[in-house]
């Protein structure tokens, strides 16, 4: 998704336009989500861009999308970008070895000497 949203228009109020903003990013990728994995992909990843234009947009983590848009909404512009392409993860697991456990004493039992 690579998109100029504009935020007026003549008869729906400003903030159901934001609103509406956010529900479009927020529908396309739960859209995008629900692709099928190929093989050897562990999880869909994003890179996200975001920006008042397009020529201003800076690379942005996928949570802090609809944060950047309330700040759109408070400084009251009439439009920004926001570009979403959908891109395959792969989960790495750490090494980790296994905890070394020292040895306890034997403890004697009850009525041994």
């Amino acid at each position: 998704m690579k998109k100029t949203i504009q935020l007026t228009h003549e008869k729906i109020k400003y903030p159901r336009m934001v609103d509406a903003a956010k529900s479009e990013v927020r529908k396309y990728i739960k859209r995008e989500r629900r692709r099928e994995l190929p093989d050897g992909v562990d999880y869909w990843d994003f890179d996200c861009r975001f920006g008042d234009t397009e020529a201003d947009a800076k690379v942005v983590h996928l949570s802090e999308i609809d944060a950047c848009i309330t700040d759109i909404e408070k400084r009251e512009l009439k439009s920004f970008y926001v570009e979403i392409l959908r891109k395959e993860g792969v989960r790495i697991k750490p090494d980790r070895e296994k905890p070394v456990i020292p040895e306890l004493p034997k403890l004697k039992g009850f009525g041994e000497a």
